[in-house]
C-alpha cells in the first residue's frame, strides 16, 4: 500500500481506486480517517469521476446512444491505477482509458490524483487529461470521511462544521427514492456560519449546496476546539453527508452535482457538468489541515 509519512502525518493510499484510507498522527497515533466499517459504510474517501451522485436510470445519452454509469462513477472501484511518480512528500496515481472503460465512457482520457503532505497539511490534486480528439465531459469530486466523535468518551453532537462566512445557502434535497436532485431546499446553518452534527442530520440523505460563500470548513469539538480544516477553494459544489447515527462525517468537495429530476439525460446538458476540449488539461485541488494540538 502506498504510504507517504512526515514529522506529523502518515498517509496510506488504497490501490484500488487509488483511495485515501489512512491520516494517521506519527506521534500519537490519533486516526483522523473513517475506517470503513463494512457494516456501516465499507469506504474511506472515495475519488468521483466522471461524475458525482446519482444519473436518472444510471445512464446518460451521448450522441444519440445511452450508456450505463455508476453512481460517482467508476474510478472509486477500479484496480488499474498505477503509480506514477512517487517521492518522499508525494504520490501521484494514474488511471488511463481502455477498452472497458470506453463501452460506458465513450472518452479518451488519463485521471490522475497525487497526495502531498507537507507538515500537517494533506493536498490532493486532480488532473484530468483530455487524450480524445473530441470534447470530453465530466465531473470530479471528493468523499473523505472523517472519525467523528474522535475518542470513545465524546459525543457526535459534541461536534460541529464551521464555514468561514456566514452562510445563507439552503440544502437541496434529493428524492429518496431515485437519489436524483429536486428544486425543493431546506435551510440547515445556525448561528449564521455553523452546522451541529447531530444523528439525524443526515435522515433525508446528503446535504448539498450550490452557492456557498465559504470555500473553507473546519471540523469543530464544542469544547476542545479545531479538529481539521478542509479548503476547497478549487470547488464549486460541496456535499455533506453520513450514514443515520454513524460515528463519522463526510467533506466532499464537488465540481458537478447528481441529476435533476427533470434532466433530459444528455450528458452536455447535464447540471454543472465540466466540458474539456482535444489536448486540453484540467486541475483542481483540496487540502486538508489537520490542528497541531491532535498530533502531540
Amino acid at each position: 500500500m502506498p504510504t507517504i509519512k512526515n514529522d506529523f502525518l502518515q498517509i496510506n493510499i488504497k490501490p484500488k481506486g487509488a483511495e485515501l484510507c489512512n491520516i494517521l498522527s506519527v506521534k500519537n497515533k490519533t486516526e483522523f480517517m473513517w475506517q470503513a466499517d463494512p457494516t456501516i459504510w465499507g469506504s474511506h474517501a472515495p475519488n468521483l469521476f466522471p461524475i458525482i451522485g446519482c444519473m436518472k436510470e444510471d445512464s446518460y445519452i451521448y450522441n444519440n446512444k445511452t450508456y450505463n454509469m455508476p453512481k460517482h462513477g467508476f474510478v472509486r472501484h477500479n484496480d488499474n491505477f498505477v503509480v506514477k511518480n512517487q517521492s518522499d512528500s508525494s504520490i501521484t496515481l494514474s488511471l488511463t482509458s481502455n477498452d472497458t472503460l470506453y463501452e460506458y465512457y465513450p472518452f479518451l482520457f488519463e485521471f490522475e490524483i497525487t497526495y502531498t503532505l507537507s507538515k500537517n497539511t494533506l493536498t490532493i490534486h486532480h488532473t484530468v487529461k483530455n487524450i480524445d480528439i473530441k470534447t470530453l465531459f465530466f465531473s470530479l469530486g471528493g468523499h473523505p470521511a472523517f472519525n467523528c466523535p474522535l475518542s470513545k468518551d465524546e459525543d457526535y453532537t459534541d461536534y460541529y462544521l464551521e464555514f468561514e462566512k456566514d452562510e445563507n445557502s439552503q440544502t437541496y434535497l434529493l428524492n429518496m427514492d431515485n437519489g436524483l436532485l429536486t428544486n425543493e431546499t431546506k435551510p440547515v446553518f445556525s448561528d449564521g456560519n455553523r452546522i451541529n452534527l447531530r444523528p439525524d442530520l443526515f435522515n433525508e440523505d446528503a446535504l448539498i449546496f450550490k452557492d456557498l460563500k465559504s470555500r473553507i470548513v473546519s471540523l469543530k469539538h464544542k469544547t476542545n476546539g479545531k479538529v481539521l480544516t478542509l479548503d476547497f477553494k478549487d470547488f464549486k459544489e460541496l456535499g455533506i453527508w453520513a450514514k443515520p447515527n454513524a460515528p463519522y462525517v463526510c467533506i466532499e468537495p464537488w465540481l458537478g452535482i447528481a441529476d435533476n429530476e427533470t434532466t433530459d439525460q444528455n450528458i452536455e446538458n447535464k447540471e454543472a457538468i465540466l466540458s474539456l476540449k482535444s489536448g486540453s488539461e484540467f486541475n483542481a485541488s483540496y487540502s486538508i489541515e489537520i490542528e497541531q494540538s491532535h498530533l502531540v
